[in-house]
């Protein structure tokens, strides 16, 4: 195998880090995600893992050495300087607070996967404050303050990019492909991994979380449409694709109707317009993603026909698959060497996944994280959600119910209180505040 020449980015990594050493990385969480990223990045020739923030950093320490890092790695770190001291012996350093890592001169750029809107917030600004790249994993976050965080990375001279992996970069490299080629986009989206069970909660999944080695309450998220709905949020933010209806279609469209499906009525299929985001229940898609996409002459049409791509007039450009994870470093080593996202927000919002309650809610109650029993994710445009005065998702946690909902219901503005302590809050309000001004110009 060492006889096989590197090709493209990985022969270009492996350039860079001869003459300038390995992308190092500053990884905040060592939960699902975070410990796939530990694994990973031992794995890669050209990055490697600096240092991990964590509140269990014994498990974190248990995880280096099940990765296959050198018995005793994990050094603790309190200080920037110890975290430098650390990567240059060759360590991992293991911090409790992300600012510490962020600080560090040797950290080139920060992977948030904490998963959290508001802790997410917190660890791109401080990356952003001290001159460090951030690959937001923590797409929560991207949804609810994403533009603003790509402001002040550029106002920091620096990149802030969604990961590599996730459905939503995975999703638009093919919408560049159609681009560059000149087809129109007529929808993107996902085929969804998990049965969907909108009032799913953690306690109906505990044994299926364990055997797959997951939290209960991760696994709901996705089981519940909310990882899905927030993905495809994602994808309109940073495309302008809309969902065609509030919380999409979602057809059971295997992988061979796909394109016959989520198609415009014209074309024979379900949506009211081109130029959409949905996803899929059907057979075949899962775990992959896709770009339907429409030829401007007949020329064309005939060809990826002949080709065997699809009969038309729509085609089905198909990834048959993601690696969440594993492909995040990627958006790391383009962020350093490149000084390119992967992924960024429009300037002005598309979309919008607010929050729909899965069971009654009482006055008083503090609500959850995602995944819990109390509410789920729900994808709408953002001129409806506006029209709704909906809550965002990524606000939900910590905020409290101040009239009674119904299961089924939206919960907005006037029956929710976001918790005002936190800077993601604080950031919404301002970036709402803007955009109304801006609708009103």
């Amino acid at each position: 195998m060492d006889k096989i020449a590197r090709v493209g980015l990985a022969a270009e990594l492996l350039a860079y880090a001869q003459e300038r050493g390995p992308v190092t990385v500053g990884l905040a969480g060592a939960g699902q995600m975070g410990t796939d990223l530990m694994v990973q990045l031992l794995l890669m020739p050209g990055v490697r893992l600096g240092a991990v923030s964590t509140s269990k950093a014994d498990r974190a320490r248990e995880t280096l050495r099940f990765a296959g890092y050198e018995a005793g790695a994990g050094r603790s770190a309190e200080t920037p300087a110890t975290v430098d001291a650390a990567i240059e012996a060759g360590d991992v350093a293991v911090v409790e607070d992300f600012r510490t890592f962020c600080a560090a001169g040797r950290i080139d750029v920060v992977i948030d996967a904490t998963g959290s809107p508001s802790a997410g917030t917190r660890i791109a600004l401080e990356a952003f404050r001290n001159g460090k790249h951030v690959v937001m994993l923590n797409v929560e976050a991207d949804i609810t303050i994403g533009r603003y965080l790509k402001a002040e990375a550029k106002r920091a001279g620096v990149v802030y990019t969604g990961a590599a992996g996730d459905e939503p970069q995975s999703t638009i490299e093919l919408i560049g492909l159609a681009q560059s080629l000149g087809l129109d986009i007529v929808c993107a989206g996902k085929g969804k991994n998990n049965a969907l069970d909108f009032s799913a909660v953690p306690a109906d999944y505990e044994a299926e979380a364990a055997r797959r080695n997951m939290n209960a309450r991760m696994l709901v998220e996705f089981v519940d449409g909310s990882k899905t709905m927030v993905e495809m949020t994602a994808i309109a933010n940073a495309t302008g694709l809309k969902p065609d209806v509030p919380g999409m279609h979602g057809p059971d469209a295997s992988s061979e109707r796909l394109a016959q499906v989520l198609c415009s009525k014209e074309d024979g299929g379900i949506l009211s317009r081109p130029g959409c985001v949905d996803y899929t229940i059907g057979k075949g898609v899962a775990p992959g993603v896709f770009c339907i996409v429409k030829p401007r002459h007949p020329r064309i049409l005939e060809r990826i026909a002949d080709l065997k791509v699809g009969p038309g007039p729509c085609f089905a450009l198909y990834r048959p698959f993601h690696l969440t994870s594993i492909e995040v470093p990627l958006s790391a080593i383009h962020a350093v060497m490149r000084g390119t996202p992967h992924l960024e927000p429009l300037d002005h919002p598309v979309g919008e996944c607010i929050a729909v309650a899965k069971r009654d809610l009482a006055v008083g109650e503090t609500l959850g994280r995602i995944g819990e029993t109390q509410y789920r994710g729900f994808a709408m445009t953002w001129e409806d959600a506006r029209a709704a005065g909906g809550l965002p998702l990524g606000l939900a946690e910590g905020g409290v119910v101040t009239k009674a909902i119904k299961a089924g219901e939206k919960l907005t503005y006037a029956n929710c209180e976001p918790d005002a302590s936190l800077e993601v809050t604080q950031i919404r309000k301002l970036l709402d505040t803007a955009d109304a001004r801006f609708v009103g110009a």
